[in-house]
Order: structure tokens, then sequence, then C-alpha cells
């Protein structure tokens, strides 16, 4: 199982809880929250990841509003799996 940490620095300050309140869809694995509501997403593997980042960058294409808090949520999440260093090795 990978498991991608989506970090709270980032533009958007993603939390487990935005993520819920964005209604973003969830991996096929799943959605976590840590202690601090960091949010994790769970997938099989490298290409289901990828996979849901493609999803992701195709939704956000489909946004009107493209400054949106969801719409640089989705930027983050994509940016973060594509940054991964599994996902890096296994594309390489």
């Amino acid at each position: 199982m990978l498991r991608i940490t989506i970090p709270k620095t980032g533009q958007s300050q993603l939390t487990f809880t935005k993520f819920e309140q964005y209604e973003l869809p969830a991996p096929p694995d799943g959605a976590d929250a840590e202690i601090n509501d960091d949010l994790i997403l769970k997938f099989d593997d490298e290409q289901e990841a990828i996979t849901y980042a493609e999803q992701l960058e195709d939704m956000a294409n489909e946004l009107d509003d493209k400054s949106s808090p969801e719409n640089i949520a989705i930027s983050d999440i994509i940016i973060t799996i594509r940054n991964d260093e599994f996902i890096k090795a296994y594309n390489q």
C-alpha cells in the first residue's frame, strides 16, 4: 500500500477537514486524517496514484473558477503525488 501525505504548507493549506468540505473525490483506497488533520491518501500502488492524479486534473479542467479553493487544493494534491519519491521512481 502507498500512502501519500498532502502537506498543509501548500498554497491551499489543505487539511483532511477541508478535503471533506470541498467534497473532493477520495482515491479508491480512501483517505485518512492524521492527529494534526494532515490529509493522507491511500493507494494500492503507484499506478493507482497516477491515475487518481490524472482524474483530478480532468476535474480541475472542468471547474469554471480556476482560483477557487477547490481548484487550488486539487493542484496541491496533483503536485504532491507527482513529486512523491515512489511515483518518481515508478515513472523512470
